[in-house]
């Protein structure tokens, strides 16, 4: 399509685009990249209010020329990555203010690949829930419906790209956290594999190892792009995934042919799938048939009980959480208590400085456990399905619901219990996307598909495949900024 040469780009044509198709508008000439931008921002100002998804907007910087993605609107998440001279949060009163001296390895990526970071958006305190309803910013709303939760951590990146602010945005994920917003707000979500994204130069890896940078759109060929673009070790890095045969954007296109897929309808531990989502899990099921891939349903092992599963993610979780927390408080001047600290997250600190050095490698060797057992499913499969969530989008408020009587571990009880398919693949390091192919009454339903170590690019493919079979980026929710 070409969009109209006005002064100022058509909000409703701006939207229209992904980020492939406004970069290549761009390199035609057909619109400048300040005239994106500046729809970009009147993007935000038209939705932003009702969703509370985007804390702050900047000037936009200009672009390389020549970059992959030049001139694309970006946001990135109020954690997991810097830019020097902007504010970094956190989410958090503790970060109140702070200002990051340099640009993350991360960052530095994002604008080679040419993208145009225009703002950050809402994440829950220190990232450390699966919704998005921090004190420190207010409650970020889904799009779809603002009274539901947008999911979390990176809540914020999945209802602004979801509300058509941006056609991707940066997110990270460490017990679901790109899958759960691009569940909940109807997008495509993919967890890359431990080590495919450098987090230098501040850290090696991030809460033991089981978090990542990735990012959420709407298409399947925008992730794999961006994943081109900043897959790959930096200086430093302590071990990296085995780098892709040929670009994953080739990937989107490629016949993945007959594949073996394991399905897992009831979760290991945690609430048990809804009847709308045990319904969609049938019908992507049989979708996947229709297609001539070989379907099983099956129990698949998780290597440990769920108990040690939550046990183990508390303690890893924690005991990284305690240190961090100190650090800021040391760089702010702040104290650790209920004035800078929501009453879940100083629960959660506390936990954390009780786990033993004992205790902590216990729990690493639960990783190591889960880790050994998924690796064995993938000899006899090529991926696992299962429903990302149990449920649609909750109602705001469902996860702070007495809330202040949780200690470190009963907080990670609560959350893995509404996320009980996700935190799996962190813990194993494995990818791991969420595929936007159903809904209920409305409401956003994603399907989660696991692949064995670095096989992103099985997972491109067949989400190519879907994509094509059952597009979803003509759906578009109430709160949309292309009205």
């Amino acid at each position: 399509m070409s969009l109209a040469k006005d002064v100022l780009v058509k909000i409703s044509e701006y939207t229209s685009c992904d980020a492939v198709g406004l970069a290549e508008l761009i390199a035609r000439g057909e619109v400048t990249a300040a005239e994106v931008a500046d729809t970009a921002a009147r993007a935000v100002e038209a939705v932003n209010p009702q969703i509370n998804a985007v804390v702050e907007t900047w000037p936009p910087e200009d672009a390389p020329g020549s970059a992959p993605l030049a001139g694309v609107p970006f946001l990135i998440k109020d954690l997991g990555v810097t830019m020097a001279g902007k504010r970094s949060e956190l989410g958090s009163r503790l970060a109140a203010g702070a200002v990051s001296p340099e640009d993350s390895f991360l960052m530095r990526r994002f604008r080679e690949a040419g993208l145009v970071t225009i703002g950050r958006t809402t994440t829950p305190e220190m990232a450390y829930s699966t919704t998005t309803e921090p004190e420190f910013y207010g409650a970020t709303r889904n799009p779809w419906s603002p009274d539901r939760s947008a999911g979390g951590s990176s809540g914020g990146s999945g209802a602004a790209v979801a509300a058509g602010i941006v056609p991707l945005a940066h997110a990270t994920d460490a017990a679901g956290s790109i899958r759960v917003p691009a569940s909940s707000n109807g997008l495509f979500g993919l967890k890359p594999t431990r080590g495919r994204i450098s987090h230098g130069p501040g850290a090696d890896e991030v809460f033991s190892g089981l978090a990542v940078q990735g990012s959420l759109s709407r298409s399947v060929r925008d992730s794999a792009v961006l994943l081109d673009l900043i897959e790959g070790p930096e200086p430093g890095d302590p071990y990296f995934a085995p780098r892709p045969e040929r670009p994953y954007a080739a990937e989107v296109a490629t016949d993945p042919g007959r594949l073996r897929i394991a399905v897992l309808r009831q979760p290991w531990g945690g609430r048990q799938p809804t009847e709308p989502v045990s319904a969609a899990l049938s019908a992507t099921m049989r979708l996947l048939e229709s297609l001539g891939h070989e379907v099983e349903e099956t129990q698949l092992a998780l290597g440990v009980s769920w108990e040690e599963f939550v046990l183990g993610n508390a303690r890893m979780w924690t005991a990284n959480l305690t240190p961090w927390i100190d650090g800021i408080a040391a760089a702010t001047g702040r104290p650790v208590d209920e004035t800078t600290l929501e009453p879940v997250t100083l629960a959660s600190y506390r936990y954390g400085r009780r786990v033993t050095a004992d205790e902590f490698v216990r729990a690493l060797a639960i990783r190591n456990q889960v880790s050994r057992t998924f690796a064995r499913h993938f000899a006899r499969y090529d991926l696992l399905l299962s429903p990302t969530l149990p449920e649609p989008p909750v109602p705001l408020g469902v996860y702070g619901e007495d809330a202040d009587k949780l200690d470190g571990l009963g907080w990670l009880d609560r959350l893995l219990d509404r996320s009980p398919y996700t935190a799996a693949a962190n813990v194993s390091g494995v990818p791991s996307m969420s595929v936007p192919l159903a809904e209920d009454e409305g409401l956003p339903i994603g399907m989660q598909f696991t692949a064995a170590f670095g096989r992103e690019d099985l997972l491109f493919r067949l989400a190519g495949q879907l994509e094509q079979a059952a597009p979803w980026t003509h759906r578009k929710p109430p709160l949309w900024a292309g009205e």
